[in-house]
């Protein structure tokens, strides 16, 4: 008796090659991103995309959805290449290729859309510190995804941030992150700037950032510059008070040890001397006054051909 085949010609296993490959990818919202699908043996089929809710995109070098976003890049037996331009968050899902041979055989793609973080913005700072006072400042950057990290930095320095958090935006896809940052100002960080920068996988070689220029009072420091450097008797001499300060001091007083009512050159910042006499010697005060208090410098002067001592 001659035996029977009772195995089905669709029960017979397929090549290898039949399998349709693919990769993953992950693209930055606003770029384009490229599907790739490939078998080594097409076995007389077409190969098809999908995307994530099942709707066809091409079969073959067929367009089957209307968007123009979506472009044949190459169709062949052996491969099935698409791309979709101005990707956004929506687009992200897993997209299938598929072969019909018998059975149907697929490869997943899956799709991660990067989401941009939005240029930070600092919080906190709308006028100047005063010298010891506590800098309190809040960045803030949205439609990141995943969600951006936040970096301080004051004069190129590196600052520690904290209560970092993350909360999830109104389109349920992107984040807004923020932080904050306090620190004790002093008259050196007059004109410093403060620096927030956003770190993201979308931003690979660069931060995206914000710079702010902080001003910060303090009381004058008051000195006096002679002119000439050693005085002699018969000769012109001018005291220049230099008050450096911020604000910029308004206001001079000159007094002479050992005298009681200022000098007539109250309101400026240069005491002259016409002619010098031995009667001039003595020491000099200049009193340099901002909002934010007053120094005082003082300046020996001998008239009898000594060099004057500075204090």
């Amino acid at each position: 008796m001659r035996k029977r085949n009772l195995a089905s010609p669709c029960a017979l296993p397929l090549s290898l090659g039949s399998q349709p490959t693919t990769k993953d990818e992950t693209v930055v919202a606003g770029s384009k991103v490229i599907l790739r699908c490939q078998v080594e043996d097409p076995q007389e089929s077409y190969l098809q995309w999908s995307n994530p809710t099942q709707q066809t995109l091409y079969f073959g070098e067929k367009r089957a959805l209307r968007d123009n976003r979506i472009q044949l890049e190459k169709s062949t037996s052996y491969e099935l290449t698409i791309s979709i331009d101005n990707v956004s968050l929506a687009d992200e899902g897993e997209y299938t290729c598929s072969i019909f041979t018998m059975p149907v055989r697929t490869a997943k793609a899956v799709v991660t859309v990067l989401g941009v973080p939005r240029k930070p913005q600092i919080f906190g700072y709308r006028e100047p510190l005063k010298d010891g006072q506590t800098a309190k400042l809040r960045c803030v950057s949205s439609g990141s995804k995943p969600p951006a990290r936040l970096e301080w930095q004051k004069g190129g320095t590196s600052l520690s941030g904290k209560d970092f958090e993350v909360t999830e935006d109104s389109n349920g896809k992107t984040f807004t992150v923020s932080s904050h940052v306090e620190f004790v100002v002093s008259k050196e960080d007059n004109g410093v700037d403060v620096t927030c920068m956003v770190r993201h996988p979308s931003l690979p070689n660069s931060a995206s950032s914000t710079t702010l220029k902080i001003e910060v009072f303090y009381v004058p420091i008051a000195s006096i510059q002679p002119d000439p450097t050693y005085p002699r008797e018969g000769e012109i001499l001018k005291l220049e008070c230099d008050g450096q300060g911020n604000p910029v001091p308004q206001e001079f007083i000159w007094r002479k040890e050992g005298v009681l009512t200022p000098l007539a050159e109250t309101q400026d910042k240069v005491l002259l001397f016409p002619s010098l006499n031995k009667s001039d010697s003595g020491t000099y005060i200049c009193s340099a006054t901002n909002i934010m208090g007053t120094s005082e410098a003082r300046y020996n002067l001998a008239v009898n051909g000594f060099r004057p001592l500075f204090k």
